[in-house]
């Protein structure tokens, strides 16, 4: 029988171990030369947000705009760069939750933060577990969301759901992970990270 407070502690208890992997990167998955751009990172706050339904938990995510200059279309959690006015990145991953879907930072309680992730467009991203009200009803902001929706959290745990793709992309056979939801093609950092949150979720002796 689901019960959702002892799966949040479950949950709370796992990320206390998270200090213990190491940072994830795009390049996991991808080895190729001269990875990085050679610019300095910037940093970013990104929000994985879980909410209780019925008898067990989502996770939210965005589609963002076809509009948006960097990533059109793809699969991304709520975050973005920080803010010279952000006094920490958890703010940072709050302000722009707020902004996006309109979660209020009062309607979140933070439960952990996973390893850092280095993408292969130079940002340093934080990500930060919450869990979201359940009466919260998101509001998106068109201008870079064309769309919120929720996975189970069950199948973002599963790591048989997870693989490797490849494409070619500038020349070169590029990999990256994946984890599919019915029409939601997730992946690359979004997907890799969410296999990093996998893991520890998974691991029995993480503490």
């Amino acid at each position: 029988m689901f019960d959702a407070r002892k799966e949040i502690e479950r949950i709370t208890q796992q990320l206390m171990s998270a200090q213990n992997y190491a940072p994830s990167s795009d390049y996991d998955v991808d080895t190729i030369a001269q990875p990085y751009p050679k610019r300095p990172f910037r940093t970013a706050g990104v929000l994985i947000p879980l909410i209780e339904r019925k008898s067990h938990y989502d996770m939210i995510f965005t589609r963002r705009s076809p509009k948006m200059r960097n990533h059109p279309g793809q699969i991304a959690f709520p975050g973005g760069k920080q803010d010279d006015s952000d006094k920490t990145l958890s703010a940072t991953a709050l302000r722009e939750a707020h902004e996006e879907i309109g979660l209020h930072p009062d309607q979140v309680s933070l439960l952990g933060q996973l390893p850092t992730h280095q993408t292969g467009t130079a940002y340093k991203m934080y990500p930060f577990v919450g869990l979201v009200d359940p009466d919260f009803s998101p509001i998106a902001e068109t201008g870079e969301v064309a769309e919120v929706f929720s996975v189970p959290l069950n199948h973002l745990l599963n790591m048989e759901n997870y693989t490797v793709q490849g494409r070619i992309w500038d020349g070169r056979q590029r990999h990256y992970l994946t984890v599919p939801f019915g029409p939601y093609y997730v992946w690359g950092a979004t997907a890799r990270i969410l296999h990093l949150f996998a893991e520890i979720m998974n691991n029995d002796h993480a503490n």
